[in-house]
Parts: C-alpha cells; sequence; structure tokens
C-alpha cells in the first residue's frame, strides 16, 4: 500500500474518471484497470464511488475533486484504522433510509444524512446512493457543513446520533 501519494493516485483516477464520464463512457465497472481498482480497495473505496463524483462533476461541478479527497480521506482513516483494511461485508437498504422530507428538531433530510453518512463511513452505501450527492449538498450549503466534516463528525459520535443533531443545530444557528 502506498499512503504518501495516496492524493496524487486518487486525483488521477477522478480526472480519468471525469475524462470518461465526459466521453459518454458508463458503467463504473468499465472505467479502471484492475490494479487501479485493487488501489481503490486497498483504500476503502469503490470505481462506484469515483464514477459518481465524474457523474456529478460532469452535470454540475460538484462536488469537486477537493472535496472528493476530503471524503475519502475519512473514509480511508476509518476503514484502515477501525475496520483495520477489512470491508463490512453488508450493504445497507437504501429504501429502508428516512425519507428526504423527515426532520428533526425542524431540520430536514437530517434523519436520513445520518444513516447514509454511517454507511459512508462504513463502506455500506449501495451502489444506488452518493454520499455528498445533489441533496446532500444542498443540506450542506444550508448549514454551512463541509461533507467532510459532516463525516468526520459521524465519525466521533457514530453511536450518539443526539450529539449529531445538537450539533446541527448549533451550526445552522450560527
Amino acid at each position: 500500500m502506498q499512503h504518501y501519494d495516496f492524493a496524487d493516485r486518487f486525483r488521477a483516477l477522478y480526472d480519468k474518471a471525469v475524462k470518461l464520464y465526459a466521453t459518454g463512457q458508463t458503467g463504473a465497472e468499465t472505467y479502471f484497470t484492475a490494479a487501479e481498482t485493487a488501489f481503490l480497495a486497498a483504500n476503502g473505496l469503490t470505481a462506484q464511488n469515483l464514477y459518481d463524483y465524474a457523474e456529478d462533476h460532469n452535470n454540475g461541478g460538484e462536488p469537486g475533486y477537493d472535496r472528493a479527497l476530503a471524503i475519502e480521506l475519512v473514509r480511508r482513516d476509518y476503514f484502515l484504522n477501525v475496520q483495520q483494511g477489512k470491508l463490512p461485508g453488508k450493504i445497507i437498504d437504501g429504501a429502508a433510509l428516512p425519507a428526504k422530507t423527515d426532520a428533526v428538531k425542524g431540520i430536514t433530510w437530517l434523519p436520513r444524512l445520518i444513516p447514509k453518512t454511517k454507511a459512508k463511513l462504513r463502506g455500506e452505501l449501495p451502489a444506488s446512493l452518493m454520499y455528498s450527492c445533489g441533496g446532500d449538498r444542498a443540506f450542506f450549503t444550508q448549514h454551512d457543513i463541509h461533507p467532510a466534516e459532516f463525516l468526520s463528525l459521524v465519525w466521533r459520535n457514530e453511536n450518539n446520533d443526539a450529539a449529531i443533531v445538537d450539533w446541527v443545530v448549533k451550526r445552522s444557528q450560527g
């Protein structure tokens, strides 16, 4: 595994995915060589992660490389240090997430975002869901929260949803 140049290698794969998507190539499984896919897997990422970033990058310019890297650095840290480099072996059922319109303490989207973020952190998101999708980004923008900051918050409070909610409420008032 290469740690020092992770960001450089991630950038090369991010740029490759953006370029392939721009040419009309679809299907995350078609984007990377076996060695590139192995690099992603060794760092807790999937080709789908990069495909989703490329799709949104081409269709609206967000979340962009910098945010994608920040998100994946938090995910990678969790994968390497908490999960000891091993995937959990399960994927959440996206249909079981709270509705997009659900609210807690008057904050819409948050009841959905918390379990979705936990799934991102743990590598349990199905291919049909993206962390920091357009809906997530609207939430983050409205509440002035960086997506990687929220991912880190959820990690620190992984078993304390009330603390996550309270933090978001406080941030939203600031």
